[in-house]
Order: structure tokens, then sequence, then C-alpha cells
């Protein structure tokens, strides 16, 4: 299968649309920073648009406190991605690509024999994946989605079909590139249909063999083929979908995958740019891919105890300290909400221990942000509360942490943040008083809560 690192940044659905230059897109699909076509739209707390890049650049490296669009004074800097605005984008990108095609059949019947046809070609040829990718291209632009080629392709069992593509890479352990290239193409289509839990694809895609598949290619496909993984899978994470129906090996397994994903060095590099050139906008699509990753583990996670159990076991607190330094602030908080999940167990809190530059590290983020703050506060709480050791409250002393809460004890914080500093500070004051570096101007105030 193509190797990430030599993967040409393809479109991620269909080809692209002519320059941009050429052609007259709709205002709204326009980012009001670049006043170019968005790519990756998100919204912030204004309810204005914009590309992601464009207005991560504007918040987090030139520190603007207001809305390019309107100038409001923002105060939540939430950035939301506008998933209903990326899909008429994608769909009127396909419309311009297929404009000088004869790929869109000139009426309703047509729609009909076209989708059969492909599928019938998917079914019978060893060679699935240009049919696929013309049934993939097919389904992304909506008037086909008007005359009734999409319930068509549900009458056909489309569905049945391309889920059991998805699953030959699960069941051929030894899959060769015919069957990732229709895996991933089979998995584009498929990220085409929004649907319900009630609905045939939800089971279909449920079952272990569909997740396992997903999760392989998350491990080795190509970026576009991660993408279409990674949205399938969030799809029905969203949707309900039980992950402790899933055995140990299986959801560990999984884990892996998300984590290893996480980890790629091209992904985790594209996660903490910050500056805006054109190698930063085509490597967008990996730091969108990393924020993916880091929604889909928080998702699971939430799920369950268990789930966070197996998530220590495949490795999840080393890899989320690795990979917190160099992140940027949503990507930080984000990661720091993970070990927070993962810290109210006791294997997360040990993990994070153990670790020769975990405490350090989430002492250094907490400065990032109020909310990483606050996140980071909550790591501190959970570890200190449950019977710290001797070396790690010695670490605590020696990196900073000390320092840290008592700065949020006289800082402008909430007073949650503050009440858990305080309580850490009756717990183990005594213990740091005790160290030479300990600040001398605290030693009375400490005196005071002890009180």
């Amino acid at each position: 299968m193509e190797d990430i690192h030599q993967d040409p940044f393809p479109p991620l659905h269909g080809p692209s649309p002519p320059p941009t230059a050429s052609v007259d897109f709709p205002p709204h699909f326009r980012c009001p920073i670049s006043m170019e076509l968005m790519q990756d739209p998100v919204t912030i707390s204004t309810g204005v648009s914009f590309e992601r890049a464009n207005i991560e650049k504007w918040f987090f490296t030139y520190n603007k406190k207001t809305c390019p669009a309107t100038m409001q004074t923002i105060v939540n800097f939430d950035i939301t991605p506008n998933y209903t605005l990326k899909r008429l984008i994608l769909s009127w990108k396909m419309k311009e690509s297929c404009s000088s095609t004869s790929l869109l059949p000139s009426s309703s019947m047509e729609y009909h024999d076209v989708v059969a046809d492909l599928l019938k070609n998917i079914e019978s040829s060893p060679f699935k994946a240009s049919s696929l990718k013309k049934l993939r291209l097919l389904m992304a632009v909506d008037d086909v989605a008007a005359v009734g080629a999409k319930p068509v392709f549900v009458r056909v069992n489309g569905f049945e079909i391309l889920v059991r593509i998805v699953t030959q890479v699960a069941i051929c352990e030894c899959s060769d590139f015919a069957n990732f290239e229709a895996c991933e193409e089979a998995l584009g289509v498929l990220s085409q249909f929004p649907f319900s839990k009630t609905e045939k694809p939800f089971e279909l895609l449920s079952e272990p063999e569909a997740i396992k598949s997903m999760a392989i290619i998350l491990q080795r496909g190509s970026i576009e083929g991660r993408f279409y993984a990674m949205e399938m899978l969030q799809q029905i994470s969203k949707k309900g979908y039980d992950w402790n129906s899933l055995t140990k090996h299986q959801i560990i397994d999984l884990f892996k995958s998300i984590l290893e994903l996480a980890s790629d060095e091209i992904i985790k590099k594209a996660s903490a740019i910050k500056t805006m050139d054109s190698s930063t906008i085509t490597q967008c699509r990996y730091g969108t891919l990393f924020s993916s990753a880091l929604e889909l583990l928080i998702e699971i996670m939430e799920s369950s105890k268990k789930s966070r159990l197996l998530s220590i076991e495949a490795g999840a607190v080393c890899v989320m300290i690795d990979l917190l330094p160099d992140s940027n602030r949503s990507k930080c908080e984000k990661i720091l909400y993970i070990l927070k999940l993962l810290s109210e167990c006791a294997e997360g809190r040990s993990a994070m221990g153990e670790h020769t530059m975990g405490i350090a590290t989430v002492t250094k983020k907490m400065s990032i942000s109020n909310t990483a703050t606050k996140i980071g506060m909550k790591i501190l709480w959970y570890i200190c509360s449950y019977h710290p050791s001797e070396r790690v409250l010695e670490e605590m002393m020696g990196c900073g942490t000390v320092k840290k809460l008592l700065g949020i004890l006289n800082g402008d914080g909430s007073s949650s943040t503050k009440e858990k500093a305080m309580k850490v500070m009756k717990l183990h004051g005594s213990f740091w008083r005790r160290f030479p570096c300990f600040p001398y101007e605290y030693r009375d105030y400490l005196k005071l809560i002890n009180q």
C-alpha cells in the first residue's frame, strides 16, 4: 500500500476543481481572511466560518482577540468544524469537475442504469477500484441524489456489497494492494451516506470485521483512505456505537491503530504548524486527521471505564505525553483532556507518574490557555489525591508544579481550579515546604491555608 510519506496529497473527495482564479465560486464558500475557496471550513463563536489554517494563525500566531469578519471581541476561542459547508463545497467542486465530462447521466432512468452497472462490475471484476472510484464521484454530486441515485443504490443492496469489500482487508490477513485500494474506495462511497443507528449501514459497519478493517486502513492506508476510515469510525461512534461490544483484543488493536496514526511524524508535525505558506496549506489535511484521531479517542474513552483501561494498556498515556510538547493550543487542550480521562483510573495515574516527563510536560502546557489550566489542574488533583509516591512529589517540586499551584492560588483563575490547588497544597504543602527551593515568601502563607 502506498506509504503516507510518499502520498502526493490527493484531494479528499475526487479530483480537484479547476484553479480558483478562473472559477467564479459562490461567495459564501470564500474565506473572509484569504478570500480564497475554503478547503477545511470551521466556525468560531461569532457564527462566521473561516479556513481552519487561516483562523488558527489569526488566533494562535498573531494572538488576535477579535473576529476577523465582524471585529467583535472574542472570549471563546473554540473552533468547530463546519461539516455542512464542507460537504456543500465538495459537492460544488465535484460538479465543476464533472461538468466537462460524461460522468453524470442525463436522466433518472440512466442514473439507475449507471449505479446498477457499476455495482455489477464491482461484484464481478477482480479489479474493483476503478468502478468504485466512479461510484464515489457519482454519489458526491447533490444533483444525483435529487433524481434518485442514492435510493437506487440502497435498493440494489449497495451497502452490503461495499461492506463485503471493506471486510476483505480484515478477513485476508495478507491483503494485497488491490484489496487495500478497493477497501479505501468503498469507504469513500460509504462516507457519502449519513445514517442513523437504526439503519442498515450502521448495522453492517458495526461488525467486528468492518471495525478491524478500518483500523488496518488507519495504520497502513493512504492519506485519503485514512480520512475515509476515520470519518466512518467517527460517524458510528457519534451514533452511539457500543465500543464495549468489541473483545479486549479488538479494542486494543483499534486503540493502537489510532495512536499509531497520531504518532506519525508527518501528522504530528502538521498538528503544530502555525505559519501559513504553500506547504502548510497542503499539510493542513494532516493536521485535520490528527485532530480527528484525538476526537475519536475522546469519544471511545468517554464511553466507559473499561475503554480507558484498555487504552492505557495500548500505551495511550505515553503517546499523549510525547505528543503534548509540540501541540498547538487546540490540540493541546484535547490531549490534556485525554490525559484527564486516563488520570481518573489508578492505572492512568501510575503511568503518568512513571513517565519521566509526564508531570513536567503537563505543568508546562497548562499555561497555554485558561482551558488548559483548568484541565491540567484536574490531572494534578487526581495524581495528588490518591497517595502519590515521594518520588512524584519530589518531581513536582523540581519541575515547577508547586510554583504553578501557588501561582494559581494567587491568580485570577476559576474558583473550582483554585479550590483544587488549595486542597493539593493542604495535602502536601508540609512535604514541599521542607525543600530549600520552596519560595520563601509563601512559607507563612502555607501555614495560613493549613489552619
